[in-house]
């Protein structure tokens, strides 16, 4: 923030309302009424409506950021004192009529966007205006819009949605194809294993049974008859 008498005045005002004047009353206001957001080089007027005409008037900006710029102050005698005790100004333009005190901003820009106040000094009280507002209109940006599918004759049109693969998916159905590799083989081999167990036991079962019911036979090849007693002759 500047050195200047103003701006410490106004710092004080903002702190204590208790010095603020309610005697005097001031308005800004753009000169152009029709204009509510300035424009890129634009040459932009604004108007103090000052509470009495033998007092001067200073004009002071409130940049975003919170700072205070002094930019110009307007004696009662229609004398300009710009920032650095300059008596012109590259960027503004300052002059009085009667009690209008007119502040000109000659080619508008972004550093000239903030609030802006004009502030008075007058036995030893403070009067300073509401601020005016001076922002670039704010842009929005409108979502972007899909257009409606076309259809034509003989052609449909195919879902979007099935050309693109998502990486991470394709990674993890490569995993589960491989789980289900090592899953599956080693329980389809066991289970071919038991069943070749299962058949070979069928088959060894079988084949006992068979020969247990079999008849032995004697070692001659004749069978088995008891002997008859011979007959004795007494």
């Amino acid at each position: 923030m500047s050195g200047s008498p103003a701006l410490l005045l106004l710092a004080l005002g903002l702190c204590c309302p208790g010095i603020w004047g309610q005697r005097y009353k001031m308005t800004v206001r753009f000169r152009d009424s029709s204009i509510t957001h300035p424009r890129v080089g634009q040459r932009l007027e604004l108007e103090c409506l000052a509470a009495r005409e033998d007092s001067g008037v200073s004009w002071v900006r409130l940049d975003k950021a919170g700072s205070l710029h002094f930019i110009v102050f307007i004696s009662s005698l229609s004398r300009s004192t710009f920032e650095g005790n300059e008596k012109t100004s590259t960027r503004f333009e300052a002059k009085r009529d009667g009690r209008l005190y007119q502040l000109v901003v000659k080619s508008f820009t972004s550093q000239d966007e903030g609030n802006y106040f004009c502030l008075m000094n007058s036995n030893q009280m403070l009067y300073f205006s509401p601020g005016q507002p001076a922002f670039f209109p704010v842009t929005t940006t409108a979502a972007p819009t899909t257009p409606a599918p076309t259809i034509q004759h003989g052609i449909t049109e195919k879902d979007p949605c099935l050309k693109t693969l998502n990486p991470e998916t394709n990674k993890e159905k490569q995993l589960d194809f491989f789980c289900d590799i090592f899953i599956w083989v080693p329980l389809a081999g066991a289970c071919i294993l038991l069943l070749l167990a299962l058949v070979v036991t069928i088959v060894l079962c079988q084949q006992t049974r068979r020969r247990r019911c079999r008849c032995k036979r004697p070692a001659n090849g004749k069978p088995n008859v008891k002997p008859s007693m011979p007959n004795r002759h007494v």
